[in-house]
């Protein structure tokens, strides 16, 4: 494995966030960000960005801070994440994660604080670890990736969200209401391990973040040690069933115990192409990845990625336990 990139103390740290959340800024992350870099005599820009510009000016403050052995570092949800992610990687500079989202699964794997002050505290004495990221068709993710009931559950969560606030009763319920119209059946070929075959499903589901599939029972639970890398990612399929199946599937997700359950199929891989039936190849299929949701074209190429992220992770006894 490749040697982490360099970091020099004394360069620019360069924090990247979301413009649209940064100019409602009433929990004071910025202030509080402000004050630590000061406190530490540690240099460090902070860039609003606007959601049009967020890739663009990613991509250049990820090649600067590589120049100068420095870092970026995504303040900000799921979807800012991935994409600071997308451009660290690119350009093998090392990242850093002020968690400001509804789950932070990303930062709560890697003992990373949801709260602003304790992050940065950990982040002005972090150094980079190689991270596993996978990719679908080069598009990385984090957390997960899917098609099928997820990315619409997505979809409908930021409506609810925008209409009623940013809370996790509030994706609950979000969800339950996803559920309760839920109908589409996917038939999907799967190339897996020099097989082939088909698949009737709701969704779809890859997770590369253990403490999610933990959480829900998918996989069982380790003793916190980091990043539990193994290079293959976790794979759930749904069977299409009915409302009250799919009502009790997501209880048993809340209670722990989903990896139980006769409805779903899991299984790990490291490469899985996926294709939708040969009438509908020419059309673009929704995607969900680290919370984002998009349409690309088939086949669907789940993979891990060879090359690690460079995250700025704190030193072992100041890991916060992924709860």
């Amino acid at each position: 494995m490749p040697h982490p990139p360099s970091l020099d103390p004394s360069a620019t740290l360069h924090f990247i966030i979301n413009g649209r959340s940064g100019s409602q800024d009433g929990d004071g992350t910025r202030d509080t960000i402000e004050a630590a870099l000061a406190a530490a005599g540690r240099p460090g820009q902070l860039h609003f960005c606007e959601p049009a510009d967020l890739r663009t000016t990613t991509t250049e403050l990820a090649q600067r801070a590589r120049a100068e052995q420095s870092a970026i570092v995504a303040v900000g949800g799921d979807g800012t994440i991935n994409t600071v992610a997308q451009a660290a990687h690119a350009a093998g500079c090392s990242m850093g994660v002020i968690p400001r989202g509804t789950f932070n699964y990303f930062a709560r794997t890697h003992g990373i604080a949801t709260e602003v002050g304790a992050a940065m505290a950990q982040l002005l004495d972090a150094q980079p670890e190689p991270v596993q990221v996978a990719a679908v068709n080069e598009h990385l993710f984090l957390v997960n990736a899917s098609v099928g009931l997820y990315p619409d559950l997505l979809e409908d969560r930021e409506v609810w969200k925008n209409r009623f606030g940013r809370s996790q009763w509030v994706a609950i319920w979000a969800a339950l209401a996803t559920l309760l119209r839920a109908q589409k059946r996917l038939k999907l070929k799967i190339e897996l391990e020099g097989g082939q075959r088909e698949v009737h499903t709701l969704t779809l589901f890859v997770g590369n973040n253990r403490l999610q599939l933990e959480q829900v029972g998918v996989v069982e639970a380790q003793s916190p040690d980091g990043a539990r890398d193994n290079g293959r990612v976790t794979a759930v399929v749904l069977k299409p069933i009915g409302t009250f199946a799919l009502l009790r599937l997501l209880l048993r997700g809340a209670m722990g115990t989903l990896g139980d359950a006769d409805d779903i199929e899991r299984f790990e891989f490291e490469r899985m192409v996926v294709k939708p039936p040969l009438v509908l190849r020419r059309r673009r299929m929704k995607l969900a990845f680290d919370g984002e949701v998009v349409h690309m074209r088939p086949p669907l190429d789940f993979h891990v990625m060879p090359q690690p992220l460079y995250l700025l992770k704190p030193p072992l006894a100041e890991r916060e336990p992924p709860a």
